[in-house]
C-alpha cells in the first residue's frame, strides 16, 4: 500500500476491493458463513463470491463479517480512513475525516468507531500471550482520564473529611490501567476503580512470573513482589524518576501520547467509548516505527482485523 492519497485503492472501489481481497484472502477467498478456505467462485455481481461446500452454498464479499458489511460508503473511502487513522500518531477527529471525505459527520463518526474496533486486539491470558518473561521488564502504571459523570458517584459522608473518605464509590475521574513490556507492546483496561486487587489480578492474568516489575511507589503494587522475580519502584514523591535501569518512563510516555490525542483531536470522550479509543492507541503503539512497523503495515494489521468484529448503531459501545 502506497502512501499517496491519490494511489488507484484510494480513489476505486474495484481496485480497493481487489487490495482488500489480496490482504484478507491471500490463499484464496475463505467463506464468512462456514470458514471454507478458496472453494468459491465468482458470481454475476461484482465482487461476490458463492461457497462451493454443499452444506453452505452461501454468498458472501470480502467485507461479509467485518466491520465495513452493508455499508453504504464506498470502499476506496473507507481505505481512505483506515489510513488516515492508522498514519496519524495522535488520531483524526470524525469532523476531520467528514470534511476530507465528504460524507455526512455521522457517518464519519461510525466509521471511525468501526475501525477502532477492527484496531482492538488481545485479551486475558491465555487467549493471548503473557508479556514479559525471563530477563523482561514490564512497567505498570494508572492514570484518569475524564470526569464521571455526578450521578455515578456516592454522595459525601458529613462525618468524613474528603476524597474516598467521604464515601465516593470511585474517583471522580475515569481509572486507565497500563502494561507496557520495555521494548515491546502495551496493554490498557479501563476499569472501574483503581484499587489493589483489580490492578493485581490483572498483572497476574497478564505478565508472566519470571518478569521484572517496575512501577511508582503506589501501594496498588505492593504486593507484586509476592508474584513476580523482582518488584522495583521509582520513588515520584523525592523527585526520583529513573534509577539505573528502574523507571516508569516508559508506559508514562505511552499516557503522555494517549491524553495529548484525547485533548488534542478528540476533546470529548463519553465513558462507554474510553475502551475504543484506548485499543486505537494500544495499535498505533504496538506497530510503531520501533518494532519495525510503518504507515502501511498499521494499516494492513488493522484491515486484517477487521474480519469477524460486526458493529452496528444499536452496539456501537
Amino acid at each position: 500500500m502506497t502512501a499517496m492519497l491519490n494511489a488507484a485503492h484510494f480513489r476505486d472501489d474495484v481496485a480497493a476491493r481487489k487490495l482488500i481481497e489480496a490482504i484478507r484472502w491471500p490463499d484464496g477467498p475463505v467463506c464468512s458463513h462456514c470458514g471454507t478456505l478458496d472453494h468459491a467462485y465468482p458470481i454475476k455481481k461484482a465482487g461476490w463470491y458463492r461457497c462451493a461446500e454443499k452444506e453452505c452454498r452461501k454468498d458472501f464479499t470480502v467485507t461479509t463479517g467485518t466491520v465495513m458489511e452493508r455499508s453504504h460508503i464506498p470502499l476506496h473511502m473507507w481505505l481512505q480512513a483506515f489510513y488516515l487513522m492508522n498514519a496519524s500518531k495522535k488520531g483524526i477527529s470524525a469532523h476531520q475525516l467528514h470534511r476530507q471525505l465528504g460524507i455526512r459527520y455521522q457517518s464519519a463518526w461510525f466509521m471511525c468507531h468501526r475501525i477502532r474496533e477492527a484496531m482492538r486486539s488481545g485479551g486475558l491470558a491465555p487467549a493471548t500471550p503473557t508479556m514479559g518473561g525471563a530477563g523482561k521488564t514490564v512497567e505498570a502504571d494508572e492514570t484518569y482520564f475524564g470526569k464521571i459523570n455526578k450521578d455515578e458517584l456516592m454522595p459525601p459522608d458529613p462525618g468524613k473529611r474528603s476524597g474516598k473518605a467521604r464515601g465516593i464509590k470511585r474517583s471522580a475521574y475515569r481509572a486507565v490501567f497500563a502494561l507496557v513490556e520495555r521494548g515491546g507492546k502495551v496493554r490498557t483496561f479501563q476499569i472501574a476503580q483503581a484499587d489493589q486487587a483489580t490492578v493485581h489480578a490483572i498483572m497476574r492474568a497478564n505478565i508472566a512470573k519470571e518478569t521484572r516489575i517496575h512501577t511508582d511507589e503506589s501501594g496498588l503494587y505492593k504486593i507484586a513482589q509476592w508474584h513476580f522475580a523482582k518488584h522495583e519502584t521509582i520513588k515520584h514523591a523525592i523527585k526520583e524518576y529513573a534509577r539505573g535501569d528502574v523507571t516508569t518512563n516508559t508506559v508514562e510516555g505511552y499516557f503522555s501520547i494517549f491524553k495529548r490525542g484525547m485533548k488534542g483531536i478528540y476533546q470529548h470522550c463519553g465513558e462507554k467509548h474510553l475502551h475504543r479509543y484506548l485499543a486505537e492507541y494500544d495499535h498505533r503503539y504496538n506497530h510503531r516505527i520501533a518494532l519495525g512497523y510503518n504507515d502501511n503495515d498499521r494499516t494492513i494489521a488493522a484491515i486484517k482485523g477487521a474480519g469477524g468484529k460486526r458493529l452496528t448503531y444499536h452496539q456501537s459501545h
